[in-house]
């Protein structure tokens, strides 16, 4: 049985993110070796047929002697496993996973979903990571990108070739899943169904949450909780518009106290739910009663997000979506079709976009979400995904 190894920076992240892939593999015959740090979601890998390997993975240091040790420790593990095929994710199993599979002629399959922080801003780690992008990916067999806008930096900057470069939709999205047939199984509401024609669009669309008082209106940002995600924007737009719609509930979900120096801190958290601007939802595993709730989901990042997960399952369900025109966010939506982009770093901008969408009709709203719906279908189901995965490692 042909074995491959999957690595990543978080066993949520394999959970979360690249469960119907590792599904697929099994499915098709191959042994899947699950690699990524321990965490309370490690356990529950052994339920998608893989078997799991923790791997202590310093995520955001830059000690140089950790990364060494975490070269060595993925060294001695595919020396150890010898998998047909490395897939890495995220950038450090990109880089130093990558590092030992070459040394050990294995071969390398790379997606990079998205840049991050480091590639915001110009310092030295920009650099420094961009030839260790270079050196880690000269002889990738693929390397997978989630928007053009990155694919064309790696190549035009000489760190990858064009060639050995593909892209696929994001981590895409599983439609049953993320569809009103399946949320209708962990949500029962007496929201009517949509009257609109929305059953053209794939799947019957999710129907709005039921009228609330007037003005009353809900939107919801789903990310971890860092300044580069836009949540500063996302609370001073709430202020705004509170001003006018005193009713409007601005709700967050994602992890606080993340392992980043844009993190925000509970504390500060604290202090915007004591200000009674937000309300923090804390975190879930499964976020589709939350979006279900919700009339308009937002994520104004201004991080160089691959394509942003939580835009998908939003757009998937039905929802529409109010986000930055940048890098991988513009991706989900087309301005005044299925949301609005607004400008980055922009609250004001933010702010207006979103008493825009309160200010449209339930009906306007309705197929703004259909059509998000309809885009998802056609762009980006993770069935493309995981036939481009399947179609190289066969090659490979």
């Amino acid at each position: 049985m042909p074995k491959v190894m999957i690595a990543l920076n978080a066993a949520w992240n394999l959970l979360n993110f690249r469960s119907g892939l590792i599904r697929a593999l099994v499915a098709e015959g191959y042994e899947v070796v699950a690699v990524a740090p321990h965490d309370e979601y490690a356990l529950r890998l052994a339920e998608l047929g893989c078997r799991y390997v923790p791997l202590p993975m310093d995520n955001k240091g830059t000690d140089p002697l950790r990364d060494m040790l975490l070269l060595w420790r993925f060294y001695r593990l595919l020396q150890r496993e010898r998998p047909a095929v490395f897939l890495g994710y995220t950038v450090k199993p990109n880089i130093y996973g990558s590092l030992a599979a070459h040394a050990l002629d294995i071969p390398v399959v790379n997606n990079i979903a998205g840049l991050g922080a480091v590639f915001i801003r110009s310092t030295w780690l920009t650099h420094v990571v961009r030839g260790l992008y270079r050196l880690a990916l000269s002889r990738s067999a693929r390397v997978f990108f989630q928007n053009e806008d990155d694919r064309r930096l790696f190549v035009e900057s000489g760190i990858v070739p064009a060639q050995v470069t593909d892209r696929v939709p994001g981590s895409g999205i599983d439609l049953k899943r993320f569809s009103m047939v399946a949320a209708k199984e962990i949500l029962i509401t007496d929201c009517p169904a949509a009257s609109d024609g929305s059953e053209k669009y794939g799947l019957p669309s999710s129907p709005l949450p039921l009228a609330r008082e007037e003005g009353a209106f809900r939107f919801l940002l789903i990310a971890r909780m860092l300044w580069d995600k836009g949540v500063g924007e996302y609370v001073e737009a709430a202020r705004q518009v509170r001003r006018h719609y005193p009713n409007a509930e601005f709700c967050l979900l994602g992890f606080l106290d993340v392992q980043n120096p844009a993190a925000i801190s509970r504390q500060q958290m604290q202090s915007w739910v004591e200000e009674d601007v937000v309300n923090y939802l804390g975190v879930s595993d499964d976020v589709r009663v939350d979006i279900m709730m919700a009339d308009c989901v937002v994520l104004p990042s201004f991080y160089r997000e691959g394509v942003p997960r939580s835009l998908l399952e939003a757009a998937a369900m039905s929802r529409p979506v109010i986000t930055t025109d940048t890098v991988g966010c513009r991706e989900v939506v087309d301005d005044g079709v299925n949301g609005f982009l607004c400008q980055v770093r922009d609250a004001g901008e933010l702010a207006e976009k979103m008493m825009r969408m309160i200010g449209l009709s339930p009906e306007a709203r309705n197929e703004m979400g259909c059509r998000g719906r309809d885009k998802m279908v056609r762009e980006f189901d993770e069935q493309i995904v995981i036939r481009k995965y399947l179609d190289v490692i066969r090659t490979v």
